[in-house]
């Protein structure tokens, strides 16, 4: 693509030049529960409940409540879409990002002059300030909690080092200056942030920039490992694009945000505060998460005190369904780089490539192609499962598979599953291990061997076929021919 990316409208720019991208509706919307419900059938795909599919991104013109706004959603929720937007190949996406890691670039900060998202600016203590009539934030379901920002980069320093972090958290607006905080259990970099913070009795200043170059929204899904406590997230999004990230000084709190965002959140985590998150809605729920079920409310979040909202003229919301392919994009990328780096340092060159499959939202499964090229490498590839839980920890299964399996066809690893494995000996079970807590299966309630929720047994489908055996599974083997010859207008598989 020549096009250069630099923020979203840019992105937005790209795909509108590439057919089949993206659509446009200028019918009245409903925020509430309406455009997701929308969006399910156009594009959502992921783990959102059936029927659903993987299309183009779509932007709304005409949200109701909210003249003048535009909300756009989807734009991640296609691998073939975000290879576009990160100029790379889809199937090399996973390698891209682990380059991009060892070759970070830090963010810059620029003057207020250059602030683009600092164009309009409503301060808390205007008359009428309501950030819920400010920022046309969806809800995906009727049960929804209240209207959430689903992709906010959450932005945030550790109050003795001034080490800084970008993540994305569960954000609920609970009322005109309030915002409700979901922290993963375990969770890393702001959390600790907070919780330093909070023992302290400091509050902790944190900007939240909504609608950003898609390289920044890819580049926070990384973990430890990969990235420890300390590693700025930003950094990998400027080696992705091969310039620094820019951020700007808050406009009311010591803190940055990123300059060209479309709207900017300001405000500080205060000390002891916690709220119910589903208060106004009552329903004991949170919203759809990425395994594909309804998270549960929490009964004490940490609260956001907004100090102001900002944005450029014109804004454009992003947001995106919880279960949707674009939270595969999101998480899966950059798990299957981390498993790439670590595999790769471990035992180079048998790794042909790893995919985070959709059906576990990015994180719960991966598919490992191995490649055994002396009889040595025999029991290798199980050793590569094990690496990859250590490169990711949240992650549940892993599917092992030759380099004759294409690792994105569900179909062909089912018929390596079917056709090349035993189950008493090629189906290896590690329970008991942490993994992650918004998978409902994970909890006593589910199986005597849980000891407590987020607790699972961790799985290795070994798929691979015995060294000593290769000869003997060989894929039948065609003519090769010049389809076009007999079908001009045919366009091969990859």
């Amino acid at each position: 693509m020549t096009k250069e990316v630099i923020d979203l409208r840019s992105a937005l720019e790209l795909l509108e030049s590439i057919p089949g991208q993206m659509v446009h509706t200028d019918v009245e919307v409903d925020p509430s529960a309406e455009l997701a419900g929308v969006y399910r059938y156009v594009g959502a795909g992921g783990t959102v409940a059936r029927p659903t599919k993987t299309g183009p991104a779509m932007t709304f013109e005409n949200v109701k409540g909210h003249p003048g706004a535009k909300v756009v959603i989807g734009l991640l929720a296609s691998r073939k879409r975000v290879g576009y937007l990160l100029n790379s190949k889809p199937e090399k996406l996973g390698f891209m990002m682990r380059d991009a890691v060892k070759n970070a670039i830090a963010p810059v900060v620029v003057d207020k002059a250059k602030a683009q998202c600092q164009e309009v600016v409503h301060l808390a203590t205007d008359e009428g300030f309501d950030i819920r009539k400010l920022i046309p934030a969806p809800t995906n379901t009727p049960e929804d909690a209240g209207p959430y920002v689903t992709l906010g980069m959450c932005y945030a320093s550790d109050v003795e080092t001034g080490e800084s972090d970008v993540t994305i958290h569960r954000l609920c607006l609970q009322s005109k200056d309030e915002i409700s905080m979901f922290f993963t259990p375990g969770a890393r970099h702001l959390g600790a942030f907070r919780e330093k913070a909070e023992a302290l009795g400091k509050p902790l200043p944190i900007s939240i920039s909504i609608g950003v170059d898609p390289a920044i929204e890819i580049a926070y899904c990384f973990e430890p490992p990969t990235t420890p406590l300390g590693f700025n997230e930003l950094s990998i999004a400027g080696a992705i694009r091969g310039k620094a990230v820019e951020l700007a000084p808050c406009v009311t709190i010591d803190e940055k945000c990123i300059a060209n965002a479309e709207y900017v959140i300001e405000g500080e985590l205060l000390v002891g505060a916690r709220v119910r998150e589903d208060q106004n809605s009552n329903t004991g729920k949170a919203m759809p998460e990425f395994p594909g079920y309804t998270g549960p409310a929490n009964a004490e979040l940490p609260v956001i005190k907004v100090k102001a909202v900002t944005h450029r003229v014109n804004p454009i919301m992003q947001t995106c369904i919880g279960p949707s392919e674009e939270h595969v994009s999101m998480a899966g990328i950059p798990t299957e780089a981390s498993i790439l780096d670590m595999v790769e340092r471990a035992m180079p060159g048998r790794v042909q490539n790893v995919y985070a499959h959709s059906s576990g939202g990015g994180k719960f499964i991966a598919v490992i192609q191995f490649k055994k090229t002396v009889p040595s490498d025999e029991g290798r590839q199980r050793q590569a499962a094990l690496l990859a839980f250590s490169a990711f920890p949240e992650l549940k299964q892993v599917i092992l598979v030759d380099e004759d399996v294409d690792i994105f066809d569900t179909n062909d690893v089912l018929w390596a599953m079917t056709t090349r494995m035993q189950a008493d000996v090629d189906i290896v079970t590690i329970p008991g291990v942490r993994c992650h807590p918004l998978d409902p299966s994970n909890d006593p309630a589910c199986s005597w061997s849980i000891r407590d929720h987020g607790i699972a047994c961790k799985t290795i489908y070994d798929a691979t076929i015995p060294f000593n055996q290769k000869a003997r599974f060989q894929r039948a083997k065609f003519m090769e021919v010049d389809v076009k010859k007999f079908l001009p207008d045919f366009t091969v598989q990859d």
